[in-house]
């Protein structure tokens, strides 16, 4: 590739258990490149079986970025993501043409696609206030609240993680505007690299029926253990997250673990559903259908980028 010329970000996107880590590393071998992790669950090093990251062997097959580098313990954002994403591209670009980022985490891959218009400092009493309120009144009244002051951000937003509702609220008291408003802002932001994104889709059945026997394997491999050791850590905002606020519940002995199992399905299909509404409002994302048997589906792929890519890989 001339020096003149910019390099290429293969975006490949879709919900949870679509598939994307195996087409994506055959992707990065086909394309001679690496990987950038946007899922937000995989940025973190103890959260391992309910995050479903790329194994140790699939991370030795092609190299990762953004994947293990946190501790639950440790503040990050989407704006810290950024920073880090486009530093790491950066160094690839250096090397190569190509670049492929993947995940299901909407606004990560947005953020990195066209950048994120400034969202207001909320203040340490604010937080702490909503916090406190979270604790006394339960989320259920916070979310009544959330629904009365900002319906359009509810209609997308996952209700039943704390942190999204309080991050929500928290810019609201900040600013008093709704935070939808700040979220559909468009950004400008120029990035030195064409984008061309893919999507992977299945038939909504059998999308589901591969969340439940993935939600089956993370029990078998431990779930349940490493939610324990999490434990302690559980009001972090990492961990608010499907699959472990699920479990620590039944470790206060709210439900049994049969229930726990059941709500992690749920609630794992509910977030499959709002990544894929969250997609669909992208035009510029040309879909793939996953039910296809990975030769066929990888042959599409290959066949519409060799079209898209210039020069050709």
């Amino acid at each position: 590739m001339k020096s003149t010329d910019r390099p290429y970000l293969l975006v490949l996107i879709g919900p949870t258990a679509v598939g994307k880590t195996a087409v994506a590393i055959q992707l990065a071998q086909w394309l001679d490149t690496e990987i950038v992790c946007a899922d937000s669950r995989q940025f973190y090093r103890e959260m391992e079986i309910g995050t479903a990251k790329p194994t140790i062997e699939e991370q030795n097959t092609v190299p990762h970025h953004s994947v293990d580098f946190l501790s639950v313990q440790q503040p990050y954002d989407v704006k810290d993501f950024e920073q880090d994403a486009l530093q790491a591209l950066e160094k690839i670009f250096s090397r190569k043409a190509y670049a492929i980022a993947t995940g299901g985490s909407g606004l990560y891959v947005k953020t990195l696609c066209e950048g994120i218009d400034d969202i207001p400092e909320v203040s340490e009493e604010i937080r702490s206030k909503l916090q406190q309120r979270l604790e006394n009144e339960g989320l259920a009244k916070l979310v009544e609240e959330l629904q009365q002051k900002d319906p359009a951000y509810c209609a997308e937003a996952d209700l039943q993680n704390p942190r999204r509702v309080l991050r929500a609220l928290e810019i609201i008291a900040t600013t008093g505007e709704p935070y939808s408003d700040f979220r559909n802002l468009n950004s400008t932001a120029e990035r030195p690299f064409h984008i061309i994104k893919i999507g992977l889709y299945r038939e909504r059945e059998k999308l589901y029926a591969r969340i439940n026997q993935r939600v089956d394997q993370m029990i078998k491999m431990g779930l349940l253990e490493e939610a324990r050791r999490l434990y302690p850590y559980r009001h972090h905002n990492a961990l608010q997250t499907v699959g472990y606020q699920e479990i620590f519940p039944y470790l206060d002995g709210q439900y049994d673990m049969d229930e726990a199992v059941r709500l992690i399905k749920r609630n794992t299909r509910r977030f499959a559903k709002r990544q894929l509404t969250w997609f669909r409002k992208d035009t510029e994302i040309q879909w793939f259908d996953a039910d296809k048997n990975t030769a066929e589906l990888l042959a599409d792929i290959r066949s519409y980028l060799l079209k898209e890519l210039k020069p050709k890989a």
